[in-house]
């Protein structure tokens, strides 16, 4: 059994935000993305498959999690995809000199309650930087206690859900995985709420 903290397990969401990448693949080329908490990374690794321009982050707390990035980009011959050490909530020269992004990528980030307010101060930050950007974010339900609503409008964000239906992702077999399974997974996009003068 792998711990959730190495980033070299592959979970649900990230099965389940691949396919959403894989469904809107003609979009991609071109576009700036960065993966957020990659791990070993399969959204950003399909991304940058796709024509995307890919940075994969993680904590840079956890050497083990950035190494897992690069083998990911080795395995699939991406060797020009960047890895960053990003600490969600954290202002660092890697966070400030960040080039324009278009995606943002989050696969299973809502993990822990005592992280998301880093994470969306986080994705505020990037978003303010970047105003068309959105943050595309797949999460799966472990409490119905736990939610994001009222940190969303703290930092004023808005979210879209996605129906997994829309992409084909009901489904608990995808791309011959079986990992999505019975796991209660959803989708989300968020972006800058617009504020009442604009």
């Amino acid at each position: 059994v792998l711990d959730s903290q190495y980033g070299t397990y592959v979970w649900p969401c990230a099965v389940v935000l691949a396919q959403y990448l894989w469904a809107h693949r003609r979009n991609l080329p071109g576009k700036r993305v960065l993966e957020i908490g990659a791990g070993v990374s399969l959204p950003g690794v399909v991304a940058a498959r796709c024509g995307a321009q890919v940075i994969l982050s993680d904590s840079e707390e956890l050497p083990q999690c950035l190494q897992s990035c690069r083998s990911s980009c080795l395995m699939n011959r991406l060797p020009h995809v960047a890895v960053l050490g990003l600490t969600w909530g954290r202002v660092s020269p890697e966070l400030l000199s960040l080039a324009p992004i278009d995606i943002i990528l989050g696969s299973d980030v809502f993990f822990d309650p005592k992280d998301f307010e880093d994470i969306l101060t986080t994705i505020y930050f990037l978003l303010e930087k970047n105003p068309q950007a959105q943050f595309w974010t797949t999460y799966q339900v472990r409490s119905a206690d736990w939610s994001i609503e009222a940190l969303l409008y703290k930092w004023n964000l808005k979210s879209i859900h996605v129906p997994l239906y829309s992409f084909g992702a009901d489904k608990e077999h995808l791309a011959s995985s079986s990992m999505p399974g019975r796991h209660t997974i959803e989708m989300m996009i968020i972006s800058l709420a617009q504020s009442e003068g604009t």
